[in-house]
């Protein structure tokens, strides 16, 4: 009798709710520990347990019932996967490249060490060390926390002297991260998976654009990119998930700087399925989902050819249309061959609640996908009459 592995995902968020499918495909079972009995994942799930991922014993149970554990966010205390790796639980990523996506001080670091571009940064403990820092790089600088942070929490940019005591109460007795302001022309991110035997296979560079700080659409592959640039980012995607022993689907998130330095700048890395992923899941052969499970379970690794030569994703937030479904009819008749992401959360605004994908027909410039993907995100969100006419 053939048996078929168990994954187990702590967190319970939309990255977990996709990676279901994938799963049932591929007949894998999926367990997961969500926050709470409402969060997205839990619907689509069949073994979804709650529990508390903070404390030792729920985490340990959760373990004991799976063959491999990964995640759905890097929130996860080390210590407390350090523990388990001891005891003989099967962990990807691991905890020691985990670290890395966890506490972006050690991700600087790790950065420098590779000798790849980072902007000027600094361990600080106070606003003095602050003003330090920007006699010797200039105004503004960006003050974050090392951990914790997402969607522009825990970031916060100061523009002169003027707006230090804004950032007195950041300090509460551990290092902060200072960084120059970089003026970078727009964000770029490589997704890179990895797995454990060492096979490691990207996906093109994507330009990732962003509103208030949370990702608001993906452009693949990365319009007018130069192709040695390319190569080069690609280059530093894999050196990193090989050097930090990532196993699984990684995000490098980077800065392009035109004529300044080798042209771009690390920002962060996120180790898990990401944001500017999702377009993978129609987009790509293999979709970012199906990857990080064939990763952690080491099988070998699907191709990520792009399916036509434009891919967008388009993030829906939440906004004054609170009834989706409803929606549905006017969506699907705006952009028929626009694919619609839900995550089954209850609608707030600005909150992440799915995502469109659209992909080019032979012959479509990028710039009628975007406008495709947009259109029926627009009325997801606002509840718009479909057009009088197909647009398609």
């Amino acid at each position: 009798m053939v048996t078929f592995p168990v994954i187990g995902v702590v967190g319970g968020g939309q990255l977990a709710r996709m990676m279901s499918g994938p799963a049932v495909e591929l007949g894998l079972e999926l367990h997961v520990l969500a926050e709470g009995p409402d969060v997205s994942a839990v619907a689509a799930v069949a073994h979804a347990q709650v529990g508390d991922y903070r404390d030792r014993e729920t985490l340990r149970a959760f373990a004991a019932g799976v063959d491999v554990v990964t995640f759905d966010h890097e929130h996860v205390p080390g210590g407390l996967l350090e523990e388990l790796e001891r005891e003989g639980v099967v962990i990807h990523p691991s905890p020691a490249a985990l670290i890395h996506a966890q506490d972006k001080l050690v991700m600087r670091r790790a950065v420098d060490d590779l000798g790849l571009p980072n902007p000027q940064w600094r361990a600080v403990t106070e606003t003095a060390g602050v003003e330090a820092f920007a006699d010797e790089t200039g105004w503004p600088v960006v003050l974050k926390t090392p951990r914790g942070g997402y969607d522009g929490k825990g970031v916060l940019v100061l523009r002169d002297a003027a707006a230090l005591p804004a950032a007195e109460s950041w300090f509460t007795g551990g290092e902060l991260l200072v960084e120059q302001f970089v003026p970078f022309s727009r964000e770029l991110s490589v997704l890179v998976a990895r797995r454990p035997s060492g096979e490691a296979i990207t996906w093109p560079v994507v330009e990732s654009i962003q509103v208030d700080s949370v990702c608001d659409e993906v452009l693949a592959p990365a319009p007018g990119l130069p192709d040695d640039l390319a190569a080069s980012l690609t280059a530093a995607a894999l050196r990193l998930a090989e050097s930090l022993g990532v196993t699984g689907v990684m995000a490098v998130e980077l800065f392009e700087t035109p004529g300044v330095g080798v042209g771009y700048l690390v920002n962060e890395l996120a180790m898990r399925p990401h944001n500017s992923g999702h377009w993978t899941m129609d987009g790509s052969v293999t979709g970012q989902f199906e990857q990080h499970l064939r990763a952690v379970l080491d099988l070998p690794l699907g191709s990520t050819e792009p399916v036509a030569q434009h891919a967008v994703m388009k993030n829906v937030l939440g906004g004054s249309n609170t009834d989706l479904y409803g929606a549905y009819r006017s969506a699907f008749s705006s952009g028929p061959s626009a694919k619609v992401h839900i995550y089954g959360k209850d609608v707030r605004p600005g909150r992440k609640i799915g995502h469109v994908n659209a992909l080019a027909g032979p012959g479509e410039p990028l710039a009628a996908v975007r406008a495709r993907a947009a259109r029926v995100a627009a009325i997801l969100r606002d509840g718009m009459e479909a057009p009088s006419t197909n647009q398609e």
